[in-house]
């Protein structure tokens, strides 16, 4: 549950100038009988504000942002808290992530049976682990004093009723129920249906307001995957040895946010209470809602329920102040993944005017299509991938930049090339129109995401988490197009010398590896069909019944015929000026590998007219921009931007794909690319888990991920073979879908011989740029790989030099039947879903087995292709034999749990009765549904057939297509930490080479 930094962030930081924010007044309780006077709630709004936001503030302090957006009866909520790994005790790293994970386990009245019984048993383990924190030095009484807690807690469970939040939250229909923790805040996340809004409010009141830490030690000891994950990844640990170069005083850079190993081995329940009760108090707490709500009844139902808590003082943090950087720091990492550089830079905190002007350097240097390094680095191909991104913070912000080297590059080339580009920011060599194109560019990604719950919340609680107004934050965006290029030019030269850190990842054995040592730790009851008062209480209270609304293709889609082979599939944007055009054309790299080398060579390609880099700035300007994507069986080509240029970019387009001019170097350096990037592949555990192995055991040597021109072909390639097989692709049959605020046709007017119409329809748009010949040749005859039977009882392993093992369980299921999609979705719902599922609550809550742990019955995305049973366990390698034995055993055994089934179901349906299909995902669920041979939204059928079922139905399904069947296990981890006697037991163990599942 961590916060990584995000690559591309919207409006993160404020701005020197001020914005009044305009108050207003709202009566929203109705008059009691008695005649009371209704109670007013005051608000504040900010001028030009997109989204229309509310802020209120209750008399305890809490804030409450709320945006009305209509567009599905659902409410995207996030609760933030001010407060994150920076204000850790430095003797208690880790702290406030680990808080975060307890949040979720309830209070004295959520998640217990009888708290009276629970709560002294949860005193003695509190007070057992501040005695252990003291034992350091005394293996033998830790040993004694450890087991002592797992007994107590193993009592102690007894009253607990596991992941009751999340069972609360999955019977509303509730969806992605998350937190994340990083430098100055930790956010609980719900996207909830609006009819459940008083039970959210509630349950949210009441988590809150008490913390009790129960099941605190098997929590501990999934927080304890979490760093091993961690550990596995040469990222975390580079970005990690970055921060503390640059922070060596502040907790930026001395303490981390998962904490060290030391702090976390040695927890304090008491430390854990006591920063709740200092940062968990409304003063220091927003409730961030966007969907369908009403203003007047939320903030009623918020003071109902979050009114009467307490208000007090929050402790001030003090932050240290760092001496600069006066010459470049330089750091190694060593680890098994593909080497690369990382430097940075630390720069004011993001509530000043230089926290914007970091923003819009980095956009210059890397906006994705005309920055600096994507023109200068990446389509000049001058290394293999470079980008850049600000980590923006309250007292400091860092920018970074990152870069991967080519075959035989040296990391210190790529720094040195880097940082040529740095210098030309400097000397003001970049175009005066960039500025006001990524100004123009932000406006339109902005509003593209504003079609978006998540993040129209996301941007309220940045807005407080920066401790701006909200008034402010809106005004950011003007202030943002306000930047200069000589005020630019001025800020790099002042802050962009010699002040970095430069941390180079090594490829090699990391000589300080260390682990998380398990603990022994017995498994604490499920207490699957207990529930606590409370519970029973919150599902009681009133909620409105909403009816689902189901895609009709016929009525949602209007369809028109450009010409035979070439339909229009149309639907209307009433929301903005933005547009989305799909080119969809069925047939893929299975047909022919080299489709995924053609669509990859044409962003290094220009026209007659424009060079490649000249062509990608044309369309920056335009503010639209293009993508070509080859699948396995489907080419799919799209443009997106601002309506109004829909003409001149598609025109554009059309020129660079029917008159690509062919370039050898170009290719020349792709090929290189293309060969590097198939090295560092084999060094990605992911990769080699989840794409080579997995391909291997459906399919066997010869696979889709393997099916890829050989290296000897690559070398030989002519530009003009690709540019031949680029320009053959609007020959084929193929769709158009567009999504956009134009009609699908307008009648021209005619005065006299002159066409006035002043606006073109998307079919006549189509029909004069879309190049196509007079005649369209079908699709070439799909082409599949034949599909291994699996039958033998088979462990396929890879030798990986990590922390952790990761295993696949792998199970081949029938071919797709659309008539088995109702229970395999109720299944997943109640078996292998999200955290109140079985496998979920076993592995992780009970057993401590794993941070993450999944298992889905995976329906085939094509007509004739079958389903999969994919189960997934995370753990240290000397959990091993029982981690497999537990997912087998469920797997096996599903286990009876009335409650759970219940909640599935109504988390099924309550989120099919509230999701919307809307903007161009109606088109792109057409297309969908074509491939699986259906022509209506097949959620209907799972909607009504659900409702009915029991677990004897569940429990058929399961004993027909999943207990017993034949497994193919997959495991990635170190050959001196598997415990290969184990693996024997669940089938001939294989080692396979990286040769044998990529082959090359």
């Amino acid at each position: 549950m961590l916060l990584l930094p995000a690559l591309a962030a919207l409006a993160l930081t404020t701005q020197c100038q001020s914005s009044k924010p305009t108050a207003t007044a709202a009566i929203v309780a109705a008059p009691s009988a008695s005649a009371v006077a209704p109670k007013t709630y005051s608000y504040t709004t900010a001028p030009n504000d997109p989204l229309g936001v509310r802020v209120y503030t209750l008399s305890n302090g809490l804030t409450v942002y709320l945006s009305d957006y209509k567009s599905a009866p659902r409410i995207q909520t996030y609760v933030a808290v001010r407060a994150g790994s920076k204000n850790d005790p430095a003797t208690a790293t880790g702290l406030a992530h680990y808080l975060e994970h307890m949040v979720f386990k309830g209070t004295s009245h959520l998640g217990t049976k009888d708290y009276a019984k629970e709560k002294p048993e949860l005193d003695k383990i509190e007070a057992l682990y501040e005695v252990y924190r003291s034992q350091r030095n005394d293996p033998a009484a830790r040993k004694r004093t450890y087991h002592q807690i797992d007994s107590i807690s193993g009592v102690a469970a007894r009253y607990a009723v596991p992941n009751e939040y999340d069972k609360l939250m999955g019977s509303i229909g509730s969806k992605g129920s998350n937190a994340h923790t990083s430098n100055e805040e930790t956010v609980y996340q719900e996207d909830i249906p609006s009819n459940q809004l008083e039970k959210w409010t509630a349950v949210q009141a009441e988590r809150f307001k008490e913390l009790v830490p129960r099941l605190f030690h098997t929590e501990l000891e999934a927080v304890y995957e979490e760093k091993n994950r961690g550990l596995d990844s040469d990222f975390n640990k580079e970005f990690e040895a970055l921060n503390a170069s640059l922070y060596p005083t502040h907790p930026y850079g001395t303490q981390t946010t998962i904490g060290t190993i030391e702090h976390l081995q040695n927890p304090s329940v008491t430390e854990i209470k006591k920063y709740f009760n200092q940062y968990y108090v409304p003063g220091n707490v927003a409730l961030c809602l966007s969907g369908d709500l009403d203003f007047d009844q939320t903030i009623r139902l918020i003071d109902k329920y979050f009114g009467d808590w307490q208000a007090k003082p929050v402790p001030a943090f003090n932050p240290p102040v760092e001496q600069p950087v006066t010459a470049p720091i330089t750091k190694e990492v060593v680890g098994p993944q593909a080497e690369n550089v990382m430097l940075g830079y630390r720069l004011a905190g993001k509530a000043t005017r230089d926290g914007l002007r970091l923003r819009m350097l980095d956009k210059i240097l890397t906006n994705g299509q005309a920055g600096l390094f994507d023109l200068d680095l990446n389509q000049q191909q001058r290394v293999l991938q470079a980008q850049t991104f600000a980590d923006l913070n309250d007292d400091y912000s860092t920018h970074v930049l990152y870069g991967s080297p080519r075959q035989g590059q040296k990391l210190e080339e790529v720094q040195a090339l880097m940082l040529a580009e740095v210098a030309k920011v400097k000397r003001g060599d970049f175009p005066d129109w960039l500025i006001p194109a990524i100004v123009n560019n932000e406006t339109l990604q902005r509003t593209k995401s504003y079609e978006s719950n998540a993040a129209r919340a996301g941007a309220m609680y940045e807005s407080f988490i920066e401790r701006v107004s909200w008034a402010d934050y809106v005004q950011q965006n003007e202030d943002f197009a306000t930047i200069t290029k000589d005020e630019i030019v001025k800020f790099a030269n002042e802050h962009y010398g010699q002040n970095y850190v430069a941390v180079f990842k090594r490829t090699g054995e990391d000589p300080n590896k260390v682990k998380v040592v398990k603990p022994a730790i017995t498994p604490v009851p499920a207490n699957r069909d207990a529930a606590s008062a409370y519970y029973t209480e919150v599902s009681k209270l009133p909620a409105t019944d909403l009816a689902p609304v189901f895609v009709d293709y016929k009525k949602d889609i209007q369809t028109a015929q450009i010409k035979p082979g070439l339909p229009l599939y149309y639907t209307k944007n009433t929301e903005n000026g933005l547009f989305s055009l799909f080119f969809a054309i069925d047939l893929g790299t299975n047909n022919n590998p080299l489709l995924d080398v053609a669509t990859d060579y044409l962003q290094y390609l220009g026209t007659g007219q424009y060079s490649a880099a000249q062509l990608q700035q044309e369309f920056y300007k335009l503010g639209c921009s293009f993508a070509v994507s080859s699948g396995q069986d489907r080419v799919l080509i799209s443009l997106s931007g601002l309506d109004s240029n829909l003409e001149p970019a598609l025109k554009l387009f059309e020129q660079l794909l029917n008159n690509p001019r062919p370039d050898a170097s170009a290719l020349k350096n792709q090929v290189a690319g293309i060969l590097k990037q198939r090295q560092d592949a084999k060094l990605n555990k992911g990769v080699i888990l989840n794409a080579a192995m997995l391909n291997y055991a459906k399919y066997g040597p010869r696979n889709p991920f393997t099916d890829i021109v050989p290296e000897a072909q690559l070398k030989a390639l002519k530009p003009e073979q690709l540019t031949a097989l680029l320009k053959s692709l609007p020959t084929y049959q193929h769709r158009v879908l567009y999504y956009g605020p134009r009609p699908i046709s307008v009648e021209p007017k005619i005065v006299g011989s002159i066409n006035v119409s002043s606006e073109l329809g998307v079919a006549e748009v189509i029909q004069g740029f879309h190049k196509t010949p007079a005649t369209l040749k079908p699709d070439p005859a799909p082409k599949d790989f034949a599909e291994q039977p699996l039958r033998d009882k088979k462990v396929y392993w890879v030798d990986y030099d990590m922390v952790q093992a990761e295993i696949l369980f792998l199970t081949k299921g029938d071919v797709y039947d659309k008539g088995m999609v109702p229970a395999v979705s109720l299944y997943n719902e109640y078996f292998g879903g999200g955290m109140g599922s079985i496998v979920f609550q076993d592995l992780r809550e009970s057993k401590a087995l794993a941070y993450s742990a999944m298992s889905r019955y995976a329906n085939a995305d094509k007509t004739g292709r079958s389903n999969y049973i994919v189960s997934y366990i995370g753990t240290q390698s000397d959990k091993l034999p029982e981690a497999m034995s537990g997912m087998e055993a469920l797997l096996t055994d599903m286990p009876l749990a009335d409650a759970n089934l219940a909640i599935a179901k109504q988390s099924l349906r309550n989120s099919i009765a509230t999701d919307r299909i809307t903007h161009e995902g109606i088109l792109l669920s057409y297309e969908r549904a074509r491939r699986l041979g259906l022509d209506y939204d097949l959620r209907r059928d799972v909607y009504e057939q659900t409702q009915n079922m029991t677990f004897a139905d569940l429990q058929k399904f399961q004993q027909a297509k999943i207990k017993g069947q034949n497994q193919v296990i997959l495991v990635i981890g170190s050959k001196d930490r598997l415990n290969f006697k184990e693996l024997a037991k669940y089938g001939t163990v294989q080692q396979l080479t990286l040769k044998e599942i990529f082959g090359y």
